[in-house]
């Protein structure tokens, strides 16, 4: 059974998301400030988790930028704010999605099915090393790139880099077609879904930080590079 967990200071929201989404076979766990739900995500096992912007004690964007320095598990940020800045600060941070509030509890099922369906995100297992080892087919190389699509994970040069879902995936789609060139509407059809009402600059948002985490120099790429008035692609 999937876990879930909600990080929200507003207890009706949180109620009527939790009995909606259990409906759906879905095991859900709540927080209601910041440090109760970072602390929850450092001592359990989520295979999602719904934060919300505005909280007591840390808001939205600490907890994610935290949550990064140990986990890849997405995140769907919660927000009343409806301005495009603080959207693409929530994606800065290492959010994977955003929701506006006030929604509808239907969008936010489909999201997070969405992003559970194509992430099929796992937690860090606990198994020898031996056991952890992907199989040859789950593997895919390119220069000093690697990535175990099975375990999700990514290196460069044989440095293990820590990948939000959204990163990864682009990653990945770029090292199984190099040298393709995909525009950004492109890259959220496939990477995001056709439904996702975002636009470029989400996009945008995502390969700076791929290109921050893989890249020796970001401002001149190796890997993920431009093509003016296109879009990106694998060199």
């Amino acid at each position: 059974m999937s876990r879930i967990l909600i990080v929200d200071d507003e207890k009706l929201i949180v109620k009527g998301l939790k009995f909606s989404l259990e409906q759906d076979g879905l095991e859900v766990d709540c927080a209601y400030d910041g440090e109760e739900g970072l602390n929850k995500i450092r001592e359990g096992s989520y295979d999602l988790i719904l934060l919300d912007l505005m909280l007591p004690k840390m808001n939205g964007y600490e907890v994610c930028q935290e949550v990064r320095g140990f986990s890849n598990v997405p995140i769907i940020m919660l927000t009343a704010k409806s301005e495009d800045m603080d959207k693409i600060l929530g994606l800065e941070y290492g959010a994977d999605d955003y929701i506006t509030k006030p929604f509808n509890v239907l969008e936010v099922k489909a999201r997070v099915k969405a992003i559970m369906r194509r992430v099929e995100y796992k937690p860090a297992a606990t198994a020898p090393a031996e056991a952890l080892r992907p199989a040859q087919n789950d593997r895919l190389e390119y220069g000093d790139l690697k990535l175990d699509t099975s375990g999700r994970r990514a290196y460069v040069a044989g440095r293990e880099v820590n990948l939000t879902a959204k990163e990864f995936e682009l990653l990945e789609l770029f090292v199984k077609h190099p040298n393709q060139v995909y525009t950004r509407d492109k890259l959220l059809e496939l990477v995001w879904g056709a439904d996702y009402p975002g636009d470029g600059r989400t996009v945008d948002v995502h390969i700076r930080r791929l290109r921050e985490k893989i890249e020796s120099n970001p401002g001149e790429p190796a890997y993920v590079r431009t093509k003016w008035g296109v879009g990106y692609y694998l060199a």
